[in-house]
C-alpha cells in the first residue's frame, strides 16, 4: 500500500489545528473520536490508555511497556486493543505542536466486522497482542483525512462519520498488523480471558479486588493467570490496580476537583497517605503539586468536563 503523500498530511495537520485549539484532549462531534494536542515536548509521562487507534499528524509520540518502544508519528500509528497503563514521551513545539485523532474501539461493536475478515480468508491468522506500532499506509490515512473533514461540520459528521469509523478500523483489521488486533479484539482463548479481567478491573477498581478471584473468574489457577496477565500487560495484576487506580485518582482531583483524601477513598484506598507516598512515587510529585500544575497548564477549572484528562498527557 502507498504512504500518505505530503498533501494529504498537510490537510489533516490544517485540519487538527482548527479541530483542537487548545491542549490536551477535544472531544469531536463523535463519542468514540478525541483530538490530542501538545505544543510542548513532555518528558516521560504515566498514562492509561483505554482500547483505541491513535494516529499521530503532525509531531511525535513514544510509548514505553516493558522493555519494548513504539513510535507514533505521521509515518506510523498506534493500536491498543486492551486498556493499558505505560509511559509516554512526546516530542512537539509551539511552531509544530503533536496533532492527533484518537478512536476509541469497541470489542463488541467490531465483532461482525473481524467474522466477516476472518471467514472471507484472505487473511492471515495471527497471535493476539495488546499493543502495536504500525507504518501508517495511504489508505488509511485518506480515510483519516476523510474523517477530519466530515468532522468540520456537525451535520457531516452525523450522517458520514460513523461510516468512515468502521473504514478505519477496517483499514487497521487488514493491515499490517491487523491479524493480531483480531485475535486480541476477538479475545478469544487465554488473551481474552485476561482482557475480561482488565475489563472488571476498570469497571470495578474501588472495590476490593482479590487476584485469586480474578484468576477463578478467568478459569485459571493463579500461577497462570499471573504469567498470562504478564505476558498481556507486561506487569503484575497488582501492580495494574494499582496503576489504575491511580490514574482514576488523577482524574478526578484535576477534572472533579477532589481533593486528595476523597480521590483515595472513591478509588478504594482505605489510607490516604500510602495514597500519596504511592501517587509520588508513580507520577514523580505530590498529589497536590500534580494538581495544581496540570490545571494550570491547561487553564481548567475543578468543574471541568474532560474524559480521561490525565491520560492526554
Amino acid at each position: 500500500m502507498p504512504v500518505p503523500d505530503n498533501a494529504v498530511s498537510a490537510q489533516m495537520v490544517s485540519l487538527l489545528r482548527r479541530l483542537a485549539p487548545n491542549e490536551g484532549y477535544t472531544q469531536s462531534a463523535l463519542a468514540s473520536v478525541r483530538f490530542m494536542r501538545s505544543n510542548r515536548p513532555l518528558g516521560r509521562t504515566p498514562v492509561l490508555y483505554e482500547p483505541s487507534i491513535v494516529i499521530v499528524c503532525q509531531g511525535r509520540k513514544l510509548g514505553f511497556l516493558g522493555q519494548e518502544t513504539y513510535v507514533y508519528d505521521a509515518q506510523h500509528y498506534l493500536v491498543l486493543s486492551v486498556p493499558l497503563p505505560f509511559s509516554t514521551e512526546t516530542q512537539a513545539s509551539e511552531a509544530e505542536p503533536m496533532l492527533a485523532v484518537s478512536l476509541r474501539l469497541d470489542p463488541t461493536e467490531l465483532t461482525d466486522l473481524i467474522v466477516t475478515i476472518d471467514q472471507s480468508g484472505c487473511h492471515q491468522e495471527g497471535a493476539p497482542l495488546g499493543i502495536v506500532s504500525t507504518p501508517l499506509e495511504g489508505d488509511l490515512a485518506d480515510a483519516t483525512l476523510r474523517l477530519l473533514r466530515a468532522l468540520t461540520s456537525p451535520l457531516d459528521a452525523q450522517v458520514l462519520g460513523p461510516a468512515i469509523v468502521r473504514e478505519i478500523c477496517y483499514r487497521v483489521l487488514v493491515g499490517e498488523r491487523g491479524a493480531a488486533m483480531r485475535a486480541a479484539l476477538a479475545h478469544q482463548g487465554r488473551f481474552g480471558r485476561v482482557a475480561k479481567a482488565l475489563q472488571r478491573i476498570h469497571t470495578d477498581f474501588a472495590q476490593p479486588l482479590d487476584v485469586s478471584l480474578l484468576a477463578d473468574e478467568a478459569g485459571m489457577s493463579v500461577p497462570a493467570f499471573h504469567a498470562n496477565f504478564k505476558a498481556v500487560t507486561l506487569t503484575s495484576p497488582i501492580q495494574y490496580i494499582k496503576s489504575t487506580r491511580l490514574h482514576q485518582a488523577r482524574l478526578m482531583m484535576i477534572r472533579d476537583g477532589l481533593t486528595a483524601a476523597s480521590a483515595s477513598a472513591r478509588v478504594g484506598y482505605e489510607s490516604p497517605s500510602q495514597f500519596s507516598r504511592e501517587f509520588k512515587r508513580f507520577f514523580g510529585r505530590t498529589p497536590a503539586d500534580d494538581t495544581r500544575d496540570m490545571r494550570a497548564s491547561f487553564a481548567l477549572s475543578p468543574a471541568a468536563k474532560i474524559d480521561d484528562f490525565a491520560a492526554s498527557h
